[in-house]
């Protein structure tokens, strides 16, 4: 059984099942990342500008590092800065991991995710269809806390024979990603688990080079994703990753916020 190490000061595992390999992407594993209890952060907007003090691991404080044991190649997260402005620039070279920061945004008062993004290129043997292709230059992660109130019975049982097998409860995921070939605006079930969305907020090589603004309405887009209202967001990642297809990504995130927007629906 492989397990799934989220590196901070103070280490802890989220452990997956017997058929989760090293292969398996933040996809699926991201949907059994730490789950706040209820009530246990006040909830409220959410901006990230990469600005403030790092950790002893050169990501900002705040934020954990995601790596895959049986993935020895590891993305690089670190900050830099341009004409006075911080981003976090990430680099994979045949390697996978992830920052995730733990959060309480209750979408019901900040629906509307908003950032920038840059790569370098996509990846070009990359493809959301197929686990051998799951790879992307740039992604940004949305996860939701398990809800029983609004869960069927049957799913309920499910969980808890998770919770009971892997000390983890699953929840679902949304994936807003730069595809490599996926149309722009398509979304589909993530290859490894139908608990993840991905969602080709940008699509191919055309705009390689340049900062482009996002904004998306994860209210709505919850709502249509699985049918159904959403519960609280518990945390949100970035990854860049290129070991299932062995290639090579760069990219830069930068200006995370959560708000409560100016408009319904997304971009």
């Amino acid at each position: 059984m492989n397990s799934l190490k989220l590196r901070t000061e103070r280490p802890r595992k989220a452990t997956l099942g017997p058929r989760a390999t090293g292969s398996l992407m933040l996809g699926l594993v991201m949907t059994f990342v730490v789950l706040l209890p209820a009530g246990s952060y006040p909830s409220g907007p959410l901006t990230e500008d990469f600005s403030g003090p790092l950790g002893p691991d050169g990501i900002p404080r705040g934020w954990e590092t995601l790596e895959f044991p049986k993935i020895k190649r590891h993305t690089t997260y670190s900050v830099e800065r341009e004409n006075d402005n911080d981003y976090l620039r990430a680099e994979s070279n045949n390697s996978a991991s992830g920052i995730y920061k733990e959060v309480a945004i209750n979408l019901a008062e900040y629906p509307v995710l908003s950032w920038r993004w840059k790569i370098e290129g996509i990846i070009e043997k990359g493809d959301a269809t197929k686990k051998a292709g799951d790879d992307y230059a740039a992604r940004v992660y949305v996860t939701f806390e398990y809800d029983p109130e609004t869960t069927p019975f049957v799913e309920r049982l499910k969980y808890r024979v998770a919770g009971l097998i892997y000390g983890k409860l699953p929840a679902n995921a949304i994936n807003y990603i730069w595809a490599n070939r996926l149309p722009k605006g398509e979304h589909i079930v993530n290859p490894f688990t139908e608990k993840a969305i991905m969602v080709a907020v940008e699509s191919g090589a055309g705009l390689a080079g340049e900062w482009v603004e996002e904004k998306r309405n994860v209210y709505e887009d919850y709502r249509e994703f699985f049918g159904a209202e959403p519960p609280r967001v518990v945390g949100i990642a970035i990854m860049t990753d290129s070991d299932n297809t062995g290639q090579r990504a760069m990219a830069c995130y930068d200006d995370i916020v959560f708000s409560r927007g100016s408009e319904q629906g997304s971009d």
